[in-house]
């Protein structure tokens, strides 16, 4: 019996994998998403679990992944200020994406 050859389709903008690229693309979101977890995080931790990222560029991603529901903020409104992050839902369903992503780099790049 032959084997079916899946249908690859186009990736245009109904394309699922660039829908999931365009969330989850960012050269820091996939680090961040995966140091958050299912932990509550605060921006200094964060920042020293990533090394290598810029204030500038951590206070982005943190704003673009809020924006886009994966991540979660609490602001505390205290002096000085304190801010907590925690994956949303749908940022929980990232962490078998990162969590393959490390198993990979870890056979095969490290």
């Amino acid at each position: 019996m032959e084997k079916k050859s899946k249908i690859i389709l186009p990736c245009d903008e109904k394309c699922p994998v660039r829908a999931s690229l365009t969330l989850l693309s960012g050269k820091w979101t996939l680090l961040i998403l995966f140091q958050i977890n299912k932990k509550v995080m605060r921006y200094g931790e964060l920042k020293r679990a990533i090394p290598g990222i810029s204030e500038k560029m951590l206070i982005q991603e943190l704003n673009m992944l809020v924006e886009n529901k994966l991540v979660n903020k609490k602001a505390y409104p205290e002096i000085p200020p304190k801010v907590e992050y925690t994956l949303t839902e749908l940022g929980l369903k990232t962490l078998p994406i990162a969590d393959k992503l490390a198993e990979f780099g870890s056979e095969n790049l490290v």
